[in-house]
């Protein structure tokens, strides 16, 4: 679904995988396996995809229309993988440009990112399984199984996984961010 959409997208700006390259450093071989579907790209790749097109990452994930209604079965739902050592994320809802919804997998020791990062948008964390710490600012928030943490994604936040067991949750952002 990823491929298809971003070859559609770079079509219709007259690009060639080398210029698509150029502008994300991304190598020509990984943008074509990327649009064959050989490989999922990790969330860095999509948020350099989603730059080169000015738009945000739910736009690679779009349709050509939205459903009136959308069933999402275990197994089949696209995937967003950042490097080693960091969150992975399941998509549970189609994009449409306005909300992300995602379920997010962190085992034990892992990080959203390596260092907290800002962006517009406003966040809302489920913790399913696990304990789940929040770092927004200078505080950590930590949150156990059922608990539901609401984030101001203009101030610096990650997601950590301090335990020894994975962590499960649901992530709401609206808008979608590249």
């Amino acid at each position: 679904m990823v491929g298809a959409r971003l070859k559609a997208l770079r079509s219709a700006r007259g690009m060639s995988l080398r210029s698509l390259s150029g502008e994300t450093g991304l190598s020509p071989t990984m943008l074509s396996q990327i649009e064959r579907g050989v490989t999922e790209p990790s969330l860095r790749s999509l948020r350099l995809l989603a730059g080169v097109f000015g738009q945000s990452i739910s736009t690679l994930f779009e349709e050509e229309s939205f459903p009136v209604v959308h069933v999402s079965h275990e197994g089949e739902r696209s995937r967003i993988s950042s490097p080693k050592g960091h969150i992975q994320y399941e998509r549970l809802a189609p994009g449409n440009g306005q909300l992300e919804f995602l379920k997010g997998l962190l085992g034990p020791g892992e990080t959203s990112s390596d260092e907290p990062w800002s962006h517009e948008a406003l966040e809302c964390a489920y913790v399913l399984q696990g304990t789940l710490t929040v770092v927004v600012g200078d505080g950590a928030h930590v949150l156990a199984a059922g608990d539901a943490i609401t984030v101001d994604s203009r101030q610096p936040h990650r997601y950590i996984n301090n335990g020894t067991h994975p962590v499960e949750f649901i992530l709401a952002v609206n808008p979608p961010t590249p």
